[in-house]
């Protein structure tokens, strides 16, 4: 992460959320538009998705995500801190400071909590024709560790409608998080504090989903480090608009090739 165009932190993956995909659909007898009706799948499936819209998780930290705030509290604002420390004390997160977390940051609430959010929606099949069936996408990126029914169970009680339903369309790939090799972290420090001395190296959970499932699936424990800054606005990632700086590329592609040449034994 970059503040100002200039380092101040690089994370060590440990830990990601997993991937899964649920279908919500309406249906309904429909009709001709000159004749609306009181039941109207799209409106039906709308108003089940606004009060979905207002779903929150509780708050949940593991070992990785503890950590992370507990180190990246120093590197910034007071009150930005006091929250990143209250979320990571012993017993539990403070709801408030959760909450105010998650309000300044989305990047902080996925860390958090499991997210559930519609991607896409369709619905009807002419312009002058009441719709028959409405649809929408809702992806959820689940903490490890938490049940996919259970994730399931929560948008079920959020609609609050049992003729909108809701069927998993995607095979989730359940994902333990990696312990922490002191061996693999010192060659991580290492290589850092040789090309950006002072920068501390923080292990982080990815909010994303990343190939290293299929390691982790396997046994192997997996870990994820690119030594790529972005400032912390340019997560653009399956964007039109993705991109990096580009001294970013030149001092990812150094830091990659002196890690590899450590971690294999190399000079």
């Amino acid at each position: 992460m970059t503040r100002d165009g200039r380092p101040i932190l690089l994370r060590l993956q440990a830990a990601e959320k997993v991937s899964v995909s649920f279908r919500l659909e309406t249906k309904n007898p429909g009709g001709h538009s000159s004749l609306p009706r009181p039941d109207n799948a799209i409106y039906q499936l709308a108003a089940g998705l606004g009060r979905l819209a207002r779903l929150e998780f509780p708050a949940k930290l593991n070992e990785i995500t503890r950590g992370y705030f507990q180190r990246s509290a120093p590197l910034f604002d007071a009150a930005t801190a006091a929250d990143m420390r209250a979320v990571a004390r012993d017993g539990g997160p403070d709801p408030a400071a959760a909450s105010r977390l998650s309000a300044r940051s989305a990047g902080y609430n996925s860390l958090m909590r499991t997210t559930c959010v519609a991607t896409r929606l369709e619905g009807g099949h002419a312009s002058n024709a009441l719709p028959q069936s409405a649809r929408a996408t809702v992806n959820c990126r689940v903490l490890p560790g938490e049940p996919i029914d259970g994730v399931r169970d929560e948008i079920v009680r959020a609609l609050a409608d049992p003729t909108i339903t809701v069927t998993r369309t995607t095979e989730p790939e359940l994902s333990q998080p990696s312990s922490l090799r002191p061996d693999l972290l010192r060659a991580v420090e290492a290589t850092t504090a040789a090309l950006w001395p002072g920068i501390p190296v923080i292990p982080t959970m990815s909010t994303g989903a990343t190939d290293s499932r299929f390691l982790r699936n396997a046994g192997i424990p997996a870990y994820g480090v690119s030594g790529l800054f972005l400032g912390p606005d340019d997560a653009r990632s399956h964007g039109l608009n993705e991109r990096m700086p580009v001294a970013s590329l030149w001092g990812g592609q150094e830091f990659l090739y002196r890690l590899v040449k450590t971690l294999a034994g190399g000079k």
